[in-house]
């Protein structure tokens, strides 16, 4: 057995793990370990702790593939909704849809009894107001929302960096490979914007007969090269496991044009073999890693390129 997440994963890494030793299914010991992300305020990238799209409004994103049978559920852009990836599960196994976002995914959320959640916590509502204050100056500001916000994408959007969506990823030769992804996305995102997290093939992918990838960072990037499947692609045609990373980051490195920053790609293959790569990020990034055989799992740095 085999679990990675990224750094951000801290709340609910362990729990995973417990689960996992004690033989649950792999994808529902996923989604209890990324729930207690969701709901952990310290983590500002994901669930209660984000922040807000432009308008003051959390906005939230997850994904859960079934490796084995390439069954997918998929959300985005889910306001008043914490538990996410719960949900995106709940639609994998409940509709013979893949993906909801917005009213609609927060309507079947309703119909399947989660409750409507307070999404923002008073720091984030706080930071977002005096950073649309300053931006916009006393008389813009009182005419607020009734304005054009596409001017202000690139004045406000991210101010604190924060692009680093929580995935979780296991790889086990019995219970197959699988992903499980959840965010806020961007602060002070356009509303309605969807990252490459929900997105099958961009920010997740798994396929048990090869492996998985998952991503964080700059999904706008991954999104255009569909990072995760070219991965999970360049396996089933052979290539290695770093090979097939290596061929994902050229074709990232190959974007010149649009908006452009760094990304972190977490891999397995279906032979138990890791890599989690830094591809342009700033600083140290690190991961969880747990397999069989280890007593606690590690915080380890992941391999820049």
């Amino acid at each position: 057995m085999l679990l990675l997440a990224n750094a951000e994963a801290w709340p609910g890494f362990a729990l995973t793990v417990e689960k996992l030793r004690a033989g649950a299914d792999s994808i529902e010991a996923m989604i209890a370990g990324i729930s207690r992300v969701e709901v952990e305020p310290k983590v500002r990238s994901v669930g209660y702790g984000g922040w807000p799209n432009m308008l003051g409004v959390m906005e939230c994103d997850a994904a859960v593939m079934n490796g084995t049978t390439r069954e997918i559920g998929s959300v985005g852009a889910v306001p008043d909704t914490i538990p996410v990836a719960a949900l995106a599960h709940a639609v994998m196994k409940g509709l013979p849809h893949v993906m909801l976002t917005g009213a609609g995914a927060r309507r079947y959320a309703s119909e399947i009894g989660f409750a409507v959640d307070d999404v923002l916590i008073e720091d984030s509502r706080r930071v977002w107001r005096e950073r649309l204050e300053a931006e916009l100056g006393p008389e813009q500001f009182a005419r607020f929302p009734d304005l054009p916000l596409a001017p202000l994408s690139r004045a406000i959007t991210d101010p604190e960096r924060v692009r680093d969506t929580t995935v979780f990823l296991s790889a086990d030769a019995v219970q197959g490979i699988h992903t499980v992804t959840s965010t806020s996305g961007w602060a002070w995102k356009y509303p309605g914007r969807l990252g490459d997290s929900p997105i099958p093939g961009a920010g997740f992918y798994a396929d048990s007969r090869y492996g998985a990838a998952a991503c964080t960072h700059t999904g706008e990037m991954t999104m255009r090269c569909a990072t995760a499947r070219s991965i999970v692609l360049a396996l089933k045609l052979g290539r290695s496991l770093r090979e097939a990373i290596e061929l994902a980051v050229e074709e990232l490195a190959e974007l010149e044009h649009g908006f452009l920053g760094g990304v972190v790609i977490h891999a397995a293959d279906a032979q138990g073999r890791h890599e989690v790569v830094n591809f342009r990020c700033e600083g140290e990034i690190r991961y969880w890693l747990w397999e069989d055989g280890m007593a606690e799992p590690e915080l380890r740095p992941a391999r820049t390129i």
